[in-house]
């Protein structure tokens, strides 16, 4: 029997397919030291927040679907907030996500259901009257000066006790990660859930949820609730037990379609035109964020 396959290391992909089209490689966050904060209370008691990464549908700024390109109109910049008893439609439209293995269901980036689900069956307190959006800054800076404390503030604000943060692209995860970082130096107990096992390893989650799929589906199969409920499942029991900072488990779940790590960021099925073209759209997609950023 052959082994299982490794994971995709997110940050040697990427660095080699941008540096292919002539950027330098992005330095991630690493730290040394790793905050920690134990749940304070029992889950059965605990009020738990929701924070994505993805982003609210807008409709006027063209596609944002699966296999959509990345749409730098619809990235927002500034953190915001849903009520979880309203409708969303939230998409992925991020850099460096897998669009071609990205499902149509937002259940797999935004668990809210499967959240309240578990609320409803006495597993959690509660969930927190609103769930967040963060940013996905490259800046590290404007993360851990801005974003960050915005987040624990809305948080505290919803008197939530824990905190579920489900990242997507390869900068989400750091971005989701440096957030967890600075809930729990405040006393806010975090799990990171994701797909990109390199970046928030490396960055140095307190806890982390692993699943081993394409970017964008980390919370569970497409339209199957089973896996959805028990990512969530996951997530929570890890809440309660881990005892120790950069605790890793990784969920059982696997893709359904085979060769989608040999898809991702293939640079042998590139051509000079196609590096070229690739080049020319990530400048436009760069002087759109840009003007956006103000």
């Amino acid at each position: 029997m052959s082994s299982p396959e490794p994971p995709i290391a997110y940050i040697a992909r990427t660095h080699a397919w941008y540096g292919a089209l002539g950027y330098p490689p992005y330095r991630y966050a690493a730290y040394e030291e790793t905050p920690f904060a134990p749940l304070g209370r029992s889950l059965a008691d605990a009020r738990v927040a929701l924070l994505t990464t993805a982003a609210p549908y807008r409709p006027e700024l063209g596609d944002q679907g699966p296999g959509a390109a990345y749409n730098a109109a619809a990235k927002f910049y500034d953190v915001w907030s849903g009520d979880v008893n309203v409708a969303h439609d939230l998409r992925v439209s991020h850099v460096a996500v897998d669009q071609a293995h990205l499902s149509d269901d937002q259940n797999c980036w935004f668990p809210l259901p499967a959240l309240q689900r578990a609320a409803a069956a006495g597993r959690i307190g509660g969930v927190a009257a609103r769930f967040h959006g963060v940013p996905t800054n490259r800046s590290q800076r404007h993360t851990l000066e801005v974003d960050a404390p915005q987040v624990l503030a809305r948080v505290r604000e919803d008197g939530a006790d824990a905190a579920v943060l489900v990242a997507n692209c390869p900068v989400c995860h750091q971005s989701m990660t440096l957030v967890a970082r600075t809930l729990e130096a405040a006393g806010v107990a975090t799990v990171v859930v994701g797909a990109a096992r390199d970046v928030v390893e490396h960055v140095g989650a307190p806890r982390f949820l692993f699943s081993d799929m394409p970017l964008g589906n980390a919370a569970g199969l497409p339209r199957d609730a089973g896996s959805q409920d028990l990512v969530i499942e996951m997530a929570l029991a890890l809440l309660a037990s881990a005892t120790a900072p950069r605790t890793t488990v990784q969920t059982p779940l696997t893709w359904p379609v085979a060769g989608w790590k040999r898809d991702y960021m293939n640079l042998d099925v590139l051509t000079p035109e196609e590096i070229a073209r690739r080049r020319a759209e990530n400048e436009a997609n760069r002087a759109v964020a840009a003007g956006l950023r103000g």
